[in-house]
């Protein structure tokens, strides 16, 4: 979400470009959001990445200690966080949870770029619930530029994965 700061006009701008919640399908995703947070780091600006997995593991953790809503409050002064790879790994009902509170407090509050090779319409199957993946999804594009990238694999380009090898013979 744009960052709403008035004394930080370079932060808003850079997180209008990085506000990034579906990037879809081996497309170079997490390259393009690694470059937007590296690119706000050479700004100034303190970047957090990690996996979506990461993230909901790091606040189930302050969330059993009886912590959570420290660590949120820590989180939230990060100017832009990197959630990637939403939608690899289905969310557990309190995993969802703990990421949606996680999301709603960034809301007009601070920059997010989340990287999904899920479009909007699958995050219901993500997340287990498709009110919480609605809302989820609200605050994220309300402010934000989505970019979907279309194509090949980067990593698959060049392959003939339909083709059977042929058999060797060699004899």
């Amino acid at each position: 979400m744009s960052h709403r700061s008035k004394n930080r006009p370079e932060l808003q701008q850079q997180a209008q470009v990085a506000n990034e919640p579906a990037i879809t399908g081996g497309t170079g995703k997490t390259h393009l959001a690694t470059g937007l947070g590296i690119r706000a780091c050479q700004a100034g600006h303190r970047v957090a990445f990690a996996t979506a997995a990461q993230w909901v593991t790091r606040l189930a953790e302050a969330h059993q200690v009886g912590r959570l809503s420290d660590e949120l409050t820590r989180l939230g002064r990060i100017p832009l966080i990197v959630v990637d790879e939403v939608g690899y790994i289905p969310f557990e009902p309190e995993a969802a949870n703990l990421f949606f509170q996680f999301i709603s407090g960034r809301y007009e509050r601070a920059s997010v770029i989340v990287t999904s090779n899920k479009p909007f319409g699958r995050w219901g199957e993500v997340f287990g619930d498709d009110t919480v993946a609605a809302a989820m999804i609200d605050r994220l594009v309300h402010h934000a530029e989505v970019i979907s990238l279309k194509g090949d694999s980067y990593r698959m380009r060049g392959r003939d994965l339909g083709r059977v090898p042929a058999a060797n013979s060699g004899e």
